[in-house]
Formats: C-alpha cells, sequence, structure tokens
C-alpha cells in the first residue's frame, strides 16, 4: 500500500525542474498522495498541474497523485508534508546584468548565479523570497521538510534557517552526480571493466555548493585516487567527454581539466562542472578571459542563450499541456523522490546534502556555515556524516566565499550596500582585475539598481 503524503511545489523550475519531479513520482509506487503548486505566475503552475496530469495517465504510470493550483502561498503550504523550492529570482533581464555587466572590468562568469558578482547580486533578490517563503513555513506547516534547488544554493538554506530557525530544510545539488559519473568513465577506460551504476562509487564530500570536494573515492575495494592521476597525467591535455553528454550544446559541458588541474595542485577530487569550479577560484585563473575559458575547455553561458532555451522550454510547456507532445517516462538520476522516501521510513539513503555545519561535520569550518557533505536520511531525520576537516589550502580557497554568504545575507537583511562593497572588494573573482575602490562601488551600485524592482525600498538611491 502507498505512503499518502502533501507536497507543495513553489516555483515552476523554469519548467524543466517540475517535469523531471512529475516524471519521478510517476515511476514510484510507494508514494501518493497531493502536489500543491503554487507560482506569481499563475498561468505556468496552471500548465504544470495539466501537465502533470497528464504525466500520470501514461501507460507506464505507475504513481498516483493529483494536482491542485493556490493562489497564495500560504493556502498552498497548509497541511503539507514537503515543500519542494524551485524559483527563478527574478527575470532573466536582472540575471543578464548579474552576469554581463562585471565584463566591464574584466570579470567574466561562466554562470553568475551562485558566486562572484552575479552570485551576490542574484542573493539580495532572493533573500527577501526565501526569507518570506521561510516565514508562511513557519506558521502553515512547521514540520514539513523542506527541500530546496534554488542557487545560489548556500545562501538560499542559510536565509530559510535565518529566518525560521527550526525549519527542516536541505538543499539538494546533482553536481557531485556528474563527478562520479566522470570517475565512472574514467575507471572504465583505464580497466575495462564496467560499472553499472555510478552509486557504487563511494565517496567523502567535504565542501560548500559548487565547490566540492572528494578527500575519498572508491568502487568495490578500489582506491580510484591513483586511477585517475594516471588517467589525468596521459590525457590532461584533452581532458575527458562523457559518453552521455551531448555535445552539440555545450553550454552546460566541460572538458573536465579545470577539476583535473585542481586535482593536481591540491591532491583533492574537485566535483563539480567546471563552470562552476572555475567561479571559486581567483579570477586571474581559469576566468582571466575568454581566450582563456576557451582553453580549458569550458563555456561562458550567455543569458542571450538562456533567454532562448526559456523560449523553447514554454513552446515545450504549450505542446506538453495541449498533447501535441507526449512526455516519455524514464530515470531522471535526480535523488528527490528517494529522500523523499527515506524521510517517510521507506528505507535509509546516503546522499550528499547542503545543510548548516551545526554538527561541525567539517569541524574545520564555521558552524554557522551552510556545507556540503554527505548524510544519513531515515525517516524524519537527516543526520550529518562526520567528513573530516578540509586540507589548509583548500580551507583557504573556501573561506573568502563562507565569509562574503555571511556579508551578503547580512546586507540583504539590513539593505546595507556598505556590506555589499566589501563582499565584492573581497571577492576572489576580482584578484588580477586592477579595480579600484571607486570601480567596484559603480558595479555594486549598478547593478542593483539593475535589479531594484525585487528589492525592498531601502535600497533605492
Amino acid at each position: 500500500m502507498s505512503k499518502e503524503i502533501s507536497i507543495t511545489y513553489v516555483g515552476g523550475g523554469s519548467r524543466g525542474w517540475a517535469w523531471t519531479f512529475m516524471t519521478d513520482l510517476a515511476m514510484e509506487k510507494e508514494l501518493c498522495g497531493t502536489i500543491r503548486l503554487y507560482d506569481i505566475d499563475k498561468e505556468a503552475a496552471e500548465k504544470n498541474r495539466i501537465i502533470g496530469e497528464r504525466v500520470m495517465k501514461l501507460p507506464d504510470a505507475v504513481g498516483n497523485w493529483k494536482f491542485e493550483v493556490y493562489d497564495t502561498l500560504e493556502e498552498s503550504l497548509k497541511e503539507s508534508d514537503f515543500i519542494v523550492i524551485s524559483i527563478l529570482p527574478g527575470t532573466f533581464d536582472e540575471m543578464e546584468s548579474d552576469v554581463h555587466l562585471p565584463e566591464r572590468l574584466g570579470i567574466y562568469q561562466s554562470v553568475g548565479d551562485t558566486a562572484g558578482c552575479g552570485g551576490m547580486i542574484r542573493a539580495i533578490r532572493t533573500i527577501p523570497m526565501f526569507t518570506e517563503i521561510a516565514k508562511a513555513i513557519e506558521k502553515c506547516c512547521p514540520d514539513a521538510w523542506v527541500i530546496n534547488y534554488t542557487n545560489p544554493m548556500s545562501i538560499c538554506v542559510k536565509s530559510l534557517y535565518a529566518a525560521f530557525p527550526k525549519i527542516k530544510a536541505f538543499g539538494c545539488c546533482h553536481e557531485v552526480f556528474g563527478t562520479q559519473k566522470v570517475l565512472q568513465e574514467v575507471y572504465e577506460k583505464e580497466t575495462g571493466e564496467k560499472i553499472s551504476d555510478w552509486h557504487d562509487i563511494h565517496i567523502n564530500v567535504v565542501g560548500i555548493n559548487h565547490f566540492t570536494w572528494f578527500t575519498e573515492c572508491s568502487y568495490k575495494d578500489i582506491d580510484l585516487f591513483p586511477i585517475y592521476r594516471d588517467y589525468i597525467d596521459k590525457h590532461f591535455d584533452e581532458g575527458i567527454r562523457l559518453e552521455s553528454e551531448n555535445w552539440l550544446n555545450a553550454n552546460f559541458l566541460c572538458a573536465h581539466r579545470v577539476k583535473m588541474d585542481l586535482f593536481n595542485r591540491y591532491g583533492l577530487i574537485a566535483a563539480a562542472g567546471d563552470r562552476h569550479l572555475a567561479e571559486f577560484m581567483p579570477g586571474n585563473e581559469y576566468l582571466k578571459d575568454p581566450e582563456t575559458v576557451h582553453k580549458w575547455d569550458f563555456e561562458l553561458t550567455s543569458v542571450k542563450w538562456r533567454k532562448e532555451d526559456m523560449e523553447e522550454r514554454l513552446k515545450r510547456s504549450e505542446r506538453l499541456a495541449d498533447g501535441s507532445e507526449e512526455m516519455k517516462l524514464q530515470a531522471t538520476g535526480e535523488e528527490g523522490i528517494i529522500l523523499i522516501k527515506a524521510l517517510c521510513g521507506l528505507g535509509r539513503f546516503i546522499s550528499n546534502v547542503n545543510i548548516p555545519n551545526y554538527a561541525l561535520q567539517i569541524p574545520n569550518l564555521p558552524a554557522e556555515a551552510v556545507v556540503e557533505t554527505n548524510a544519513v536520511f531515515s525517516r524524519d531525520s537527516i543526520r550529518p556524516i562526520f567528513a573530516g576537516e578540509v586540507e589548509e589550502d583548500v580551507k583557504a580557497l573556501i573561506m573568502p566565499h563562507i565569509k562574503n554568504h555571511e556579508r551578503t545575507l547580512e546586507a540583504a537583511l539590513t539593505c546595507n550596500r556598505e556590506l555589499l562593497y566589501e563582499a565584492f572588494k573581497n571577492d576572489p573573482q576580482l584578484i588580477g582585475k586592477n579595480c579600484s575602490d571607486e570601480d567596484i562601488k559603480s558595479l555594486v551600485d549598478d547593478m542593483i539598481d539593475n535589479t531594484i524592482e525585487y528589492l525592498p525600498k531601502e535600497w533605492r538611491r
């Protein structure tokens, strides 16, 4: 018999996340219940309802879910057991400023939604939204589990706990899975032996979201570090291109040469996509200029491309809603539903997760930092696994970002430009850019002006 639960889905996840979630639900036979949809764009929520109902009617769907659309956040949260947050804070117009305006100072960003100038400005418009969501959860369903997929992940989770300290929130990210798949392919190329499931690559994860590191990595009784090192020694110049990835669209792909270089420099396996990893490093390294980016075989993902991609997603949403395109059920590789099952008591599961470092799972990072490590998911419980200390040279790379998380959160909650100026000045992306204090202040002010519609009135000058 299936366990019946209620899940509130806040946002549309740029459509894609919602569809992924629905597909996984349709393939899950141990859970059933209601998906309560809320989006500030009600029409988008209505389309997701129609798509969800169509998915559940597919011949091979085993899930039994009904979908409801709500006018207000609070109505959608009542009696919910789980809340999934997957929103786009602002529009791609604001993100275009986040990503591309810093280029006037020679600051290039390959993603612009997590670290650096773009990540911090995105955060100051996201934090008020997450504060509102956390307060509504405290009022309507304080015992619910909250799963965040929105970036900047660390600050989003941090702001939930700042607004409602007893919230049961965690952040999910698939970047670690991608690195496990890289190691799977490296192992298979080096040994000729196939690994049937990348989950069989066991890892110890330390770090912060999108800047995670494996300190241990094994398959069965085999330490994968020497195999990875041998592969890099032979193939560093060309990197590795996964057979499972579609290289016709390179906007999100890479040859994994940045993570290989970081392994050579620090002795740990950097465990995120190269586009993310590069943004945490000094700006005179992998993101020095577009030519350097090209040399390292990854992309500066333009917001122009994102806008075009969103247009295609909207068209696909129409096709899925009117039935002119049928959605196919296939495993997505995401773990959200597996984690929900474990929290419902339907199993026990270990996965990487973003939560505060309250248990000092990484003992030489601050307790108030949101860190990413493995954790055990079981009935109504997440218990972080002790990951051990971060190597001091890697800690030195992480700490400027943790300190900027603090500055950015405080700046957002108090509408304090001075704190944001300070955060920009201390961001590693500005290293080697020869920016004056006036250059930085002018950039911050202009970036704030370009997102002012989504900020409290106290930010206006």
